[in-house]
């Protein structure tokens, strides 16, 4: 590439980005459809088991956070906590923190090139991967932020009052406000609690465990840098649902997807990354489940080409090329499976070539953490519910069909697998399902995805392709 700066965006977002933005602070469909399905939290002081969830809910999150009980991990704990305070740097613009799930071999190559070397610069492999994860991340994130003021003190910003069709959400449901501050004796606005609501575990947690380390780039940290400031200061950023972790999974299903031999290991990370921001202090158990079932729900929507969800202008924190520059350009997806090809035949192409093997044999060459598939397989388990109590005990034992409820969800499947017709795709997502009856689980279309176990679904789905004859020589 020369040193001139060159704009991102794909001849055919060109249609697309004559779309006018929505203006700032209003909800978008797709916000109010999160809203919806996330709006299951500001119910559960109503009940016993809502009651108790709260309750096992900072127990839970206490436990990870003291490095006393939780999840399986697979680091040894200190160097866990370190990883902690390197993921709290989000790099959104390439998922290039998250990379480390495509192996030692195939993520060597992508963080060589792929790279943050400040906090607003940083490169990519190809344009057509930094239009699509640009995209797909605003699009996910913009469903997540709009959560964080909604359940607070339902606003979008802390003081501007949400749309009619929002604050409908909590009327028609019975739901409350600040439901952690609540329940964890801080209520907005008092000392030492987050002015807005829903304080954080750092502000409600009755001890903390803080750290010293080195951030993402190699500088000398500390996990209250992240939480308190100068780093980020979220003392009066509401806590649910976790951004990070919509990040995480939803930037890692991507790679997942453009590198099919290692969507399951990119699923396992997406898991330590949110159980990574309860480790550092900054989420509770409930932000991250929160946080992964948006991020799965909006990805699924843009491999479904959801009208809703396509066609939108969306703004990048920054795009750069090579190291010539920053610039802050529109990007907008028409056609979300069309840039999906393209980001996926660039990427095979530059991982191909660095690696000089196939894509299969690169990918098997993993020295790395994600290499022992039983310890992957443990970590995610470990992750589906955090041992959260059931709060809907109707649903504890019920199998939600996902194919009815949530068709759209299939293409997490048939997008890394397109052998696989989106009815068999469903059919492995509801087999694979994880434990009904938690918070989220309600019996919406939404709730669907917070008991969605990908990493079993994708190793299911990723054994009935090879299993199916092949009738066109591979282009992999």
């Amino acid at each position: 590439m020369s040193g001139t700066p060159r704009v991102w965006i794909t001849a055919s977002c060109l249609l697309a980005s004559l779309l006018p933005p929505l203006p700032a602070g209003a909800q978008s469909a797709t916000n109010l459809t999160a809203l919806r399905g996330l709006a299951a939290v500001s119910v559960l002081p109503r009940s016993a088991e809502g009651r108790a969830a709260l309750e096992a809910n900072l127990t839970v999150t206490g436990a990870i956070q003291a490095g006393a009980a939780g999840p399986a991990i697979l680091l040894p704990l200190a160097e866990q906590r370190q990883l902690a305070l390197r993921d709290a740097f989000i790099t959104d613009g390439n998922a290039t923190e998250l990379a480390d799930g495509l192996g030692s071999t195939l993520g060597g190559l992508y963080q060589a090139k792929a790279r943050y070397t400040a906090p607003e610069t940083f490169t990519n492999v190809a344009p057509s991967v930094a239009d699509l994860l640009g995209y797909t991340n605003n699009v996910a994130k913009s469903d997540s932020n709009a959560g964080k003021f909604f359940f607070a003190n339902a606003t979008t910003n802390g003081k501007a009052p949400i749309s009619e069709a929002a604050a409908s959400i909590l009327a028609e449901g019975g739901g409350t406000v600040d439901v952690f501050g609540k329940a964890y004796g801080r209520l907005a606005g008092t000392q030492g609690a987050d002015a807005y609501g829903n304080s954080r575990p750092f502000q409600t947690l009755p001890q903390l465990v803080a750290y010293r380390g080195t951030d993402y780039f190699g500088r000398p940290s500390h996990s209250l840098d992240w939480l308190r400031g100068p780093n980020q200061n979220l003392t009066d950023s509401p806590s649910y649902p976790s951004g990070h972790t919509t990040y995480g999974y939803t930037e890692a299903v991507i790679l997942g997807i453009l590198v099919p031999e290692r969507y399951q290991q990119m699923i396992a990370r997406a898991a330590e990354y949110g159980t990574n921001r309860i480790i550092v202090g900054a989420h509770y158990a409930m932000d991250v489940l929160g946080g992964r079932a948006v991020a799965l729900h909006a990805v699924a929507h843009l491999l479904a080409n959801d009208p809703a969800y396509v066609g939108q202008v969306r703004r990048n924190p920054a795009v750069i090329t090579e190291m010539s520059g920053a610039t802050n350009e529109a990007v907008a997806v028409a056609d979300y499976r069309a840039a999906l090809a393209a980001a996926r035949s660039d990427l095979a192409a530059f991982l191909r070539d660095g690696c000089g093997d196939t894509l299969a044999a690169c990918a098997g060459a993993d020295t790395g953490r994600f290499r022992d598939p039983a310890a992957n397989a443990a970590l995610y388990a470990a992750t589906q519910t955090y041992d959260l109590p059931v709060v809907h005990p109707q649903r504890a034992n019920r199998v939600a069909d996902v194919g009815r409820l949530a068709p759209e969800a299939g293409h997490l499947l048939t997008a890394a697998f397109p052998s696989l017709s989106l009815e068999e795709a469903n059919a492995i997502l509801t087999q694979t399902q994880g434990p009904g009856g938690g918070f989220l689980d309600d019996g919406s279309a939404f709730g669907v995805y917070a008991r969605l176990n990908l990493y079993a679904a994708v190793g299911r789905a990723a054994a009935l392709a090879s299993s199916k004859p092949v009738s066109s020589p591979p282009t992999r």
